[in-house]
């Protein structure tokens, strides 16, 4: 189906970036998509099937590819971008915060089977940050979660990005294992 992330694709990208690139070090599955607010009982099975093909399968296709070789060589960074909403929920977004929330379980799962080869695996739970993703939304809806949030703002995407790095990072990074962290304005204080 098109909106799945294709295997094929994902194993042409791991030979590409092989032959061209070499053996990488370091893997940030950022891709993702948004969904409109709408009611569960609305939702459909394609609807689902998308949300949850590219926010979830995605990033387990894309770490299936790339997570051998880092354990095989004793060295990886993997960075995964979920949701501070897999920790708080939504109305209207249950897809959305299902496939995110898988990402978390995913990213701790897998954390076991790589700490023990130096292979590192962590994520982002990034709150709302000033995205085509979340500008969609309604004039309403953002100005209801603005007033929300202590800071008074959305987050901008270079506010996000040192976390990457962070967890990417061969000394930072080293001792960071499973988990995720939550750049978001005070949206979710853990």
């Amino acid at each position: 189906m098109w909106y799945r992330a294709d295997e094929a694709q994902v194993t042409a990208l791991a030979d590409w970036t092989a032959k061209v690139l070499g053996a990488p070090d370091i893997l940030v599955n950022c891709a993702g998509i948004g969904g409109k607010d709408k009611p569960f009982g609305d939702v459909t099975v394609a609807e689902w099937d998308r949300m949850l093909g590219v926010n979830l399968r995605g990033v387990f296709l894309v770490t299936h590819a790339f997570f051998p070789g880092m354990v095989a060589r004793g060295y990886g960074r993997v960075v995964n971008i979920a949701s501070q909403l897999a920790y708080k929920g939504a109305p209207g977004l249950a897809a959305y915060v299902a496939a995110k929330a898988g990402v978390v379980g995913l990213t701790r799962a897998l954390s076991y089977e790589g700490a023990p080869h130096n292979v590192m695996l962590n994520g982002i739970a990034p709150g709302p940050v000033e995205t085509p993703l979340l500008m969609a939304h309604s004039e309403a809806s953002l100005d209801m979660k603005k007033g929300q949030l202590p800071v008074g703002r959305f987050g901008q995407p270079d506010e996000i990005a040192p976390t990457a790095l962070l967890l990417a990072s061969e000394i930072g990074g080293a001792f960071y294992c499973g988990q995720v962290l939550s750049p978001n304005g005070g949206d979710v204080m853990v």
